[in-house]
Formats: structure tokens, C-alpha cells, sequence
């Protein structure tokens, strides 16, 4: 039984070519091909009504969720969660060490 690597096509050699071509441009303008996005480090505003309001609306709050919802990353979400339990906000339901559950306060 013959190996060995199978010999490409013209197609996929062109193709392959043109993306060669393509990132060394990108390189050159100092653009990447995948752009990072960036998450959040700070805390929304705590006073803003579009933030509670979205909150609110929630039946579970969780840090994933809120990081999700609010572009954070967990570890901030979970400071921000934090607070507003101290600030009343929302208060803890349920949980282990490693995840906190926490529902709006019905004010």
C-alpha cells in the first residue's frame, strides 16, 4: 500500500496563494484577520435605569448570565453582582462556593 501526501490542485494551490497574499497585507496595515473583542473591566452604572431595568427583567441572575447580558467578563460580573446585593438590589437564593444565584428584589 502506497502513501505519501496527495498532490494538490491547481484550485486549492491558487487558494491557498491568495491567503498567503491576503494576510501579509493585513500584516503590513496592521490589521489581523480576527479582531479581539474586547470585554469589559469595569462595572456598569449602578444608577442607570436601562441597567437595572434589565435586571429586573431577569427571573435568575447568575454571573454568567449577567457577563453574557452586559459584555463582562465573569469575574467583574461577579463584583457586580456583589454589589448589588450590598446596595439591595438583588438579594442570593441559592448556591455553592462556585456558583450564586440571585433574583431581583421586588420593590
Amino acid at each position: 500500500m502506497g502513501g505519501g501526501k496527495k498532490r494538490l490542485t491547481l484550485k486549492q494551490m491558487a487558494r491557498i496563494q491568495s491567503r498567503k497574499d491576503q494576510q501579509r497585507k493585513e500584516r503590513k496595515s496592521g490589521r489581523s484577520t480576527t479582531e479581539k473583542k474586547s470585554l469589559g473591566l469595569t462595572l456598569p452604572d449602578l444608577k442607570s435605569k436601562k441597567v437595572i431595568g434589565g435586571l429586573k427583567t431577569m427571573k435568575a441572575l447568575t454571573p454568567y448570565t449577567v457577563a453574557s447580558r452586559f459584555d463582562l467578563r465573569l469575574s467583574v460580573a461577579k463584583n457586580f453582582l456583589k454589589e448589588l446585593e450590598r446596595r439591595r438590589i438583588i438579594e442570593y437564593v441559592s448556591g455553592s462556593k462556585n456558583l450564586k444565584i440571585y433574583k431581583p428584589c421586588v420593590s
